[in-house]
């Protein structure tokens, strides 16, 4: 049975593998890697839990981590960046499967909804404009630290700042309801109904 977990301290171990240590987006240029106990302390007694994880029959299918832009001071010294430090910034996915694109458009759902609810005014991400007719495995699959510019702009994300071949962007989450882009979501709601899994509890 599909199910989606928190991500959290007590599930970072079942992550993919390259997911269970990284600290890339929590350790600026040229320093040393930041502690993850205490990224993960202050986040969760903060934030609470900073992304998800999509299983299906206990095999991971997908990834994604996401928290206060204050919690990833790699996304300052990024192109295109910094990110505002009022936003919640989408900083990585992992997807395994390619037979399961949807997995990420959920998780990126799930993220909004999450966001939304903890009453955050705006998530952000660095997108990337891709060559047209680019393979979906060079788009999506395995880690991502930058999502397609597209993909983005699908669930409502518009740029804010660009740099070469990137962009930062952002789906403001205070007009969203009363947006275009409300019932675009809504329709991608409803096509992942019944494949989108009630999230677990954290353990």
């Amino acid at each position: 049975m599909p199910r989606v977990d928190h991500l959290t301290g007590a599930t970072v171990d079942t992550a993919p593998p390259p997911c269970r240590s990284c600290m890339w987006w929590q350790t600026r240029p040229g320093r040393e890697p930041a502690e993850r106990d205490r990224f993960i302390a202050e986040t969760e007694d903060e934030f609470g839990p900073w992304g998800k994880i999509y299983r299906e029959d206990d095999r991971v299918i997908g990834l994604i981590q996401y928290g206060p832009a204050a919690a990833f001071p790699r996304a300052a010294t990024m192109p295109a960046g910094p990110p505002d430090r009022d936003a919640v910034v989408i900083t990585c996915a992992y997807l395994t499967d390619v037979n399961s694109p949807w997995v990420l458009q959920s998780l990126v759902l799930a993220a909004i909804g999450e966001c939304n609810d903890r009453g955050w005014p705006a998530l952000e991400g660095f997108g990337y404009r891709y060559a047209p007719g680019e393979s979906f495995p060079t788009r999506f699959l395995r880690h991502r630290t930058i999502f397609p510019r597209d993909f983005l702009a699908d669930f409502g994300f518009l740029p804010t700042r660009v740099s070469g071949r990137v962009q930062l962007m952002r789906l403001d989450l205070r007009t969203l309801e009363s947006s275009p882009e409300a019932s675009r979501l809504q329709r991608i709601k409803s096509r992942l109904a019944v494949l989108q899994p009630t999230p677990a509890p954290v353990r």
